[in-house]
C-alpha cells in the first residue's frame, strides 16, 4: 500500500489519502510519503490504517513530512507520527477511546491513561503522553525532584505526594520508562547496615565524638546542610572498645572507615596492648600517699571545671566532647596505688596522662635528708662537810637510889651516841661515815660510850655527756630511745586478814622507757632554713628509792619546742643552772656559843650542790647520694678509730690481746670502661 501526497495518479494528500486508504487493507504494510501535508490530513490518513479514532484539536495548524524508506507496519507507522508531532510541539492523549491531537503545553490537563507501576506502561507506545505514579521505598521524594526535573520536558509537571513518598510524572512513555530506571538506581536504603569497627589504639568514648563531628561537617558540606539523608551515627561500646557505625551509603561507611583508620594510630612511645592503662614506677615517693594526693587533686580541679563553665556540655553533648570533657576524671577507680612495687596504676587518656606524668615527676623527687647532732652536757659538783662533839656520862655511885645523867646528843643512827651505846651494848654498833672518836667508861664491868667525836668532808663530781646522732627524710618524724624499760607497780591486792584464802593476792605493773628519747620532724625551707620540731626527754631513776615501796623514782629532763636553724649551725635548746646549799646546826645553847670551847657543845652540818645542763643541737642538710655516703664514712671512720684507741696492752700471761674491731672500708671499684665502637 502506499499513501503520500504525490500518490500514483499525482494528486494531493488532502484528496487521495482517503482514496488510497479505503483501498487497501487494513494492518498491511504501508509506505509513508507525506510532504507538507496537512496535519490534520495525516491524522486522518492514521486513523484508517490503524483503526484508531483520531481527534485534532483545532489549535494545532500546520503541515508536516512524514516519510519512510520502506514499508512498515501500522502500528509503527503510527508511532512514527507521533514522533513527528512531538518534534512538532503537539501530543497525543488517549482518552476514552480517543487518541487527541493536543498542544503539548495543554496535555497534561487532558485526561490520559495513568500507570502506578512500570507494568502499567510497558505496552504504551514511547511518543505517548502517560501520567505515572512512582513510590519510594527509602528515598526522599522531595531529594528525587531536583535530579529528575532537567529529564523531563519542559511543558511536563513532576510533583510529590508527601503522604505516601511518592512522585507523580506526567510525560512520554519512553523517558518515564527511563526515569524509572533511573528512579530504581536511587531509591536505595538510606543507611548501611550495623557496622562494628574494632579499635587498636585510641579510645572509643574519645574518638566517637571526632568522627562523628567530622563526618557531620562533610556531610553538610555536600548537600547543603538540610538534607537529613546524609545523618551518619557512631556509637562508642566501652567495654569492648569499639565503634558501632550506620552511615547513609556505602561511600559515607568506606569515608568514615578511611577516618577512623586514620585517627586509630598509636601514639609515639605508645602504651601498647595496656591501651589506656599505665603504670608508673616510683622513685622516692610513697605510692599509697601520692595516689591520695593526687585523686584529690583530679576531683578539685574537675568539680572546679565544671561549676565555671556550665554552658559547655550542651554543645559537647550534641556535636561530640571537647579535649577538656574527655579529660574529666573518673570517679574511684582512676589512680590507684600498688604498694608492692611502689607504683601508680593510671586509668586516663593520653593527654590525661600526660599531664598527671608531669606533675608525678615534680612530685616523685628525690628528698632531702636532715642529719641531727644532739649534745647533752652535764656537769654537777657536791660538797658536804659535818663536825660534832657529843658527851653521855652518869652522875652518882653505884647502889645509889638515884643516879643523874648528863650530856648532849645529835643526829640520828650511827651518827647519835645514845643510839651507838645502846647499839654497842648489843655488839651490833655501826657508827657513821667519816672519823669518829669515841671514850668509853667501864661501869658495872660494862664498857659504855661516853664521848664522842665525829668529822665528815665528803666532795662529789659528775660529767655526763650524751650525743644522740639522728638521720631523717625532708618533713618526715624520726625518733631514737636509748635506755631501759622498767617497772612501774600500778596496783596490788592481797587477801591478808581475809576468812578464806579463795582469792589470790596479785600485782599489775606498767612499764615505762627510762633514759634518752629524742624525736625530730624537720623541715628543709628554700634557703636552707631548717626549721626543727624538736621532743627530748633523759630520764633516771633515783638510785636510792629502787626498793621503794611506792615504787621507785624518777628523774626527769624534758625539752618539747620548734626552732629555726641554719644549715650546719648550732643552737641551744634549753639548760639548767642549780646552786643548791644547805646548812645544819644542833647545839646547846649558851654553852655552845663560848669562843672555842662552844664547839665542844654542838653538831653541825653544811652542803653544796652545783649542777650545770644544757642540750645543744646541729642540723646538716644532706642533699644527695654523695653528701650521704660522705657522712656514713666518717661516722664509720670515727667509730673503728676509737676501737683501736681501746686496744687491751699486750700481755703473756692473759693471752687475748686484740678486741673486735670494725673492717676498713674498702674504696669504690672503678666503673667498666664504655665498649668502643668500631
Amino acid at each position: 500500500m502506499f499513501a503520500g501526497a504525490n500518490g500514483p495518479f499525482g494528486m494531493n494528500a488532502w484528496a487521495q489519502a482517503p482514496v488510497a486508504a479505503s483501498a487497501a487493507k487494513r494492518g498491511e504494510p504501508i509506505t509513508l510519503n507525506f510532504s507538507n501535508a496537512e496535519i490534520e490530513a495525516v491524522a486522518r490518513t492514521m486513523a484508517t490504517l490503524t483503526g484508531r479514532n483520531v481527534v485534532v484539536d483545532p489549535r494545532v495548524k500546520g503541515t508536516m513530512t512524514l516519510v519512510s524508506d520502506s514499508p512498515m507496519s501500522p502500528a509503527r507507522a503510527y508511532n512514527h507520527f507521533l514522533a513527528v508531532l512531538r518534534t512538532m510541539g503537539y501530543a497525543v492523549v488517549q482518552s476514552d477511546g480517543l487518541d487527541k491531537v493536543v498542544p503539548e503545553a495543554d496535555a497534561k490537563l487532558i485526561g490520559g491513561s495513568v500507570a502506578s507501576s512500570d507494568n502499567g506502561m510497558a505496552n504504551a507506545p514511547g511518543n505517548q503522553l502517560v501520567t505515572q505514579i512512582i513510590k519510594l521505598q527509602f528515598e526522599n521524594a522531595n531529594n528525587l525532584v531536583a535530579v529528575l526535573r532537567p529529564l523531563i520536558n519542559p511543558n511536563n509537571p513532576i510533583n510529590v505526594n508527601p503522604a505516601t513518598n511518592s512522585l507523580v510524572i506526567t510525560d512520554y512513555a519512553d523517558n518515564l520508562r527511563r526515569l524509572a530506571r533511573i528512579v530504581t538506581a536511587l531509591d536505595v536504603p538510606n543507611a548501611t547496615d550495623v557496622e562494628i569497627i574494632a579499635l587498636k589504639n585510641a579510645s572509643a568514648s574519645d574518638l566517637a565524638p571526632l568522627v562523628l563531628r567530622l563526618l557531620e561537617n562533610s556531610a553538610a558540606g555536600a548537600a547543603g546542610g538540610v538534607d537529613s539523608s546524609f545523618k551518619t551515627t557512631v556509637v562508642a561500646e566501652p567495654r569492648s572498645n569499639t565503634l558501632i557505625v550506620r552511615a547513609a551509603n556505602q561511600a559515607r561507611l568506606a569515608l568514615a572507615r578511611n577516618l577512623i583508620d586514620k585517627l586509630d594510630q598509636p601514639t609515639p612511645g605508645g602504651n601498647g596492648a595496656a591501651g589506656n592503662i599505665y603504670v608508673v614506677y616510683l622513685k622516692n615517693a610513697n605510692a599509697t600517699q601520692l595516689a591520695t594526693t593526687l585523686r584529690a587533686a583530679m576531683s578539685a580541679s574537675g568539680s572546679g571545671a565544671a561549676s565555671a563553665a556550665p554552658s559547655a556540655a550542651a554543645p559537647a553533648a550534641a556535636g561530640g566532647s571537647t579535649l577538656g570533657a574527655a579529660a574529666a576524671p573518673s570517679t574511684g577507680g582512676q589512680i590507684q596505688a600498688d604498694p608492692t612495687t611502689n607504683s601508680l596504676i593510671i586509668t586516663a587518656s593520653e593527654p590525661q596522662y600526660r599531664q598527671l606524668r608531669a606533675v608525678i615527676d615534680k612530685l616523685d623527687a628525690r628528698r632531702a635528708q636532715v642529719f641531727v647532732e644532739s649534745l647533752i652536757a652535764e656537769v654537777s659538783a657536791d660538797k658536804a662537810a659535818e663536825f660534832g662533839i657529843q658527851w653521855q656520862g652518869a652522875l652518882g655511885n653505884a647502889g645509889d637510889s638515884a643516879v643523874g645523867l648528863l650530856g648532849t646528843n645529835f643526829g640520828s643512827g650511827g651518827n647519835n651516841i645514845i643510839s651507838l651505846a645502846t647499839a654497842g651494848a648489843s655488839g651490833t654498833a655501826t657508827p657513821g661515815k667519816g672519823l669518829n672518836l669515841g671514850v668509853a667508861n667501864k661501869t658495872n664491868g660494862v664498857y659504855v660510850l661516853g664521848f664522842l667525836a665525829r668529822f665528815l668532808e665528803a666532795t662529789g663530781a659528775g660529767n655526763v655527756l650524751s650525743t644522740p646522732n639522728l638521720l631523717t627524710l625532708d618533713n618526715e618524724e624520726a625518733k631514737i630511745v636509748i635506755g631501759q624499760n622498767v617497772p612501774f607497780v600500778t596496783g596490788q591486792f592481797t587477801n591478808t586478814g581475809a576468812s578464806t584464802g579463795s582469792v589470790n593476792p596479785f600485782q599489775t605493773i606498767e612499764r615505762k622507757d627510762v633514759g634518752l628519747t629524742l624525736k625530730v620532724k624537720p623541715q628543709i625551707s628554700e634557703n636552707g632554713t631548717v626549721k626543727l620540731a624538736i621532743f627530748q626527754e633523759v630520764s633516771s631513776v633515783l638510785a636510792s628509792t629502787v626498793n621503794a615501796a611506792n615504787g621507785p623514782t624518777t628523774n626527769k629532763r624534758t625539752i618539747e619546742s620548734n626552732v629555726l636553724v641554719e644549715d650546719g649551725a648550732v643552737v641551744v635548746l634549753g639548760g639548767l643552772l642549780q646552786d643548791e646549799y644547805g646548812g645544819n646546826q644542833e647545839k646547846v645553847p649558851g654553852l655552845s656559843d663560848v669562843p672555842f670551847f662552844g664547839n665542844l657543845f654542838k653538831s653541825e652540818a653544811r652542803s653544796r650542790k652545783k649542777t650545770n645542763l644544757m642540750v645543744f643541737l646541729r642540723p646538716v642538710v644532706v642533699r644527695d647520694a654523695t653528701a650521704t655516703q660522705a657522712l656514713s664514712n666518717e661516722r664509720y671512720e670515727l667509730m673503728r678509730g676509737t676501737q683501736q684507741n681501746g686496744q687491751p696492752e699486750v700481755s703473756t700471761v692473759v693471752p687475748i690481746n686484740e678486741a673486735p674491731v670494725l673492717p676498713a672500708l674498702s674504696p669504690k671499684p672503678p666503673s667498666a670502661p664504655a665498649p668502643s665502637t668500631p
